[in-house]
């Protein structure tokens, strides 16, 4: 049979079908079906890749797959020879993209500018036979242009959100951006709103901050970073532990963006010569509820602004799925049971302390215990705890809110950090007197929080008698099981990472390959690896004021405290990590 494909025209729903079917896509009953089908105007004005990859349809030719809109894209662009292009906004100079054409040439013609170099223009577009627009453009740019197809609902969707941001960016450069007063509550909820259409009359900054934070949520961000340069506004995410840079904003617009996020986050607007803190809560486009920490810092070239990402999700996670898992999670599970003492978290900032901390609280929060927490600030409200803030304003400090809350019959307690000899005091007190204390420590394993404890002005004794357990742990990129690819590892790499272990070598190691799921760099999410150490009457025998680390650290490993680097090595042997990463984020050894 002729293809359908042969003459230039607009592709359509029959064109599709019969295609499918000839290639034994699709069964020849399910073509005639949607041939016949009715359709709502709105699924008519869909492409019609788009519409067959609504219906689920399995693909003969690989059984157990469905023939969704990429995969339809991919067979496509092999079909008419044209490349393929994954669209990823983190690539791609929204600034310069949405200068090659204007919003209605390429909403009309269905096309997407996607990359811009010195002498060619890359163009995706959803109709590969139809060129006519190709010479017009080619006299405005006066450069090659390159055709490649790319997955239509991409196209159709950031082609809004591409000319939404640089007509808000330009719009905010104008002064044309109106800024909102603030609520007067603890924490903001911020309703984002979908980005319209580029041609509505819309206010720039606060399309602005909503593309930022629904972008920020879409790439699963944990920090975002605004920081100003002499010229410009550089905006970078951190996710899944490493920065990526994503934009650049006029200074002037930067300047508008961060005073409309301190309206938001009860800040005081005017002052930027002092560093402040705030926080605000937002409903994501699925409907889920985030919250923010806001933190503002001067620095030479203007107001730097970084705001970390609160999931309350991981509230409800499993220990499992943050990685706690088998003889680890038994150990920390028993710990979390005693009726009192001290449990202490440790690690530097950004290893999944409060996560930790959260989830764990979470879990013993019952109706018949009262759960009190002092933090400096509340990282993420929980209706099932009662959460106080530190203010040192009025002298309401960690040390002085446990001593408030003893007051407050509670059962468990959890403090914030313990920073000083006056709260390591009084968190060793309120362990004495019958309560749970759980509280963080900034050390670099687990054995380091007993030596600072004790540096702390806590007397040896003191720490026998109320510390339960202490638990060190970090985060690790876990690998993505899209595209992870087997390796090898020497046997010498293998040893330097579990001794002084003898653990033989897994049979099966993988590597990262890089994937449209991880956006290419081979990890997608991340998961802890823990140290705990259980303070049994031998490991407490070893704690005094010249205390030994290295031989308290030895008597735990042999009651069976694993080292972070053995926890990583379980996790490598499990598939879900590397050991290049166990190795950046695990500290080696003491000697």
């Amino acid at each position: 049979m002729k293809s359908e494909f042969a003459s230039e025209r607009t592709l359509d729903l029959r064109t599709i079908l019969l295609e499918l079917v000839e290639e034994g896509l699709i069964e020849k009953e399910e073509g005639n079906l949607l041939m016949g089908s009715h359709r709502t105007r709105e699924q008519t004005l869909m492409h019609p890749l788009s519409y067959i990859a609504l219906q689920g349809l399995e693909d003969l030719r690989n059984p157990g797959h469905i023939l969704d809109e990429l995969h339809l894209t991919e067979w496509l662009a092999k079909k008419v020879a044209l490349n393929m292009f994954h669209i990823d906004p983190m690539k791609i100079p929204v600034a310069k993209v949405s200068e090659i054409m204007s919003y209605q040439f390429a909403k009309r013609h269905g096309l997407l500018c996607v990359g811009v170099s010195s002498d060619l223009v890359t163009i995706a577009v959803t109709q590969p036979f139809l060129t006519d627009w190709e010479g017009m453009l080619a006299q405005t740019v006066r450069q090659q242009i390159k055709r490649v197809m790319a997955v239509p609902a991409d196209i159709d969707r950031y082609r809004v959100e591409f000319y939404s941001l640089a007509r808000s960016v330009s719009g905010a450069e104008d002064g044309g951006g109106n800024r909102p007063s603030g609520a007067a509550n603890f924490e903001q909820l911020l309703e984002l709103g979908k980005l319209k259409d580029p041609e509505a009359n819309d206010q720039h900054v606060v399309n602005l901050v909503d593309w930022l934070l629904q972008y920020a949520f879409d790439q699963r961000a944990s920090d975002i970073h605004i920081e100003p340069r002499r010229e410009i506004t550089r905006m970078r995410f951190r996710i899944d532990g490493v920065l990526h840079s994503i934009y650049e904003f006029p200074a002037n617009v930067a300047t508008a963006i961060v005073s409309r996020l301190k309206i938001l986050g009860r800040m005081n607007v005017a002052e930027k010569r002092k560093p402040q803190d705030g926080r605000l809560k937002t409903k994501r486009h699925n409907g889920l509820e985030a919250e923010l920490r806001l933190s503002t810092l001067p620095t030479a070239f203007g107001e730097k602004m970084v705001m970390r990402i609160f999931d309350p999700d991981v509230l409800f996670r499993s220990f499992e799925e943050l990685g706690l898992l088998g003889e680890d999670y038994k150990r920390w599970q028993s710990m979390t049971e005693q009726p009192h003492g001290i449990l202490l978290v440790t690690g530097p900032t950004g290893s999944g302390k409060t996560t930790t901390l959260y989830s764990t609280l979470r879990h013993v929060a019952t109706d018949s215990v009262n759960v009190s927490t002092i933090e400096d600030p509340i990282e993420m409200v929980e209706e099932a705890f009662n959460q106080t803030q530190v203010q040192h304003n009025i002298d309401l400090d960690f040390a002085a809110g446990i001593r408030t809350l003893m007051r407050q019959d509670p059962d468990i307690i959890m403090v914030g950090e313990i920073r000083d000899k006056e709260t390591a005091q009084m968190a060793t007190q309120a362990a004495l007197t019958g309560h749970l204390v759980l509280s963080t420590l900034h050390t670099n394993d687990a054995a380091s929080a007993i030596t600072r404890m004790l540096d702390l002005g806590v007397p040896g004794y003191l720490l026998k008698s109320t510390v339960l357990g202490v638990m060190a742990q970090r985060l690790v990129r876990t690998l993505c099981p899209h595209c992870k690819q087997e390796a090898d590892i020497s046997n010498a790499d293998w040893d330097s990472l579990v001794k002084p272990w003898k653990v033989a070598k897994p049979s099966k190691v993988f590597q990262p390959e890089g994937c449209l799921e991880c956006r290419n760099t081979g990890y997608l999410g991340r998961q802890g690896i823990y140290e705990i150490l259980s303070l049994t009457e031998s490991v407490q025998d070893h704690i005094r004021d010249n205390l030994d680390l290295i031989a308290m650290r030895q008597q735990a490993m042999r009651e069976g405290m694993r080292t972070l680097r053995l926890s990583g090595a379980q996790k490598i042997a499990q598939g879900k990590t590397t050991l290049a990463e166990v190795l950046r984020v695990a500290p080696p050894p003491e000697k």
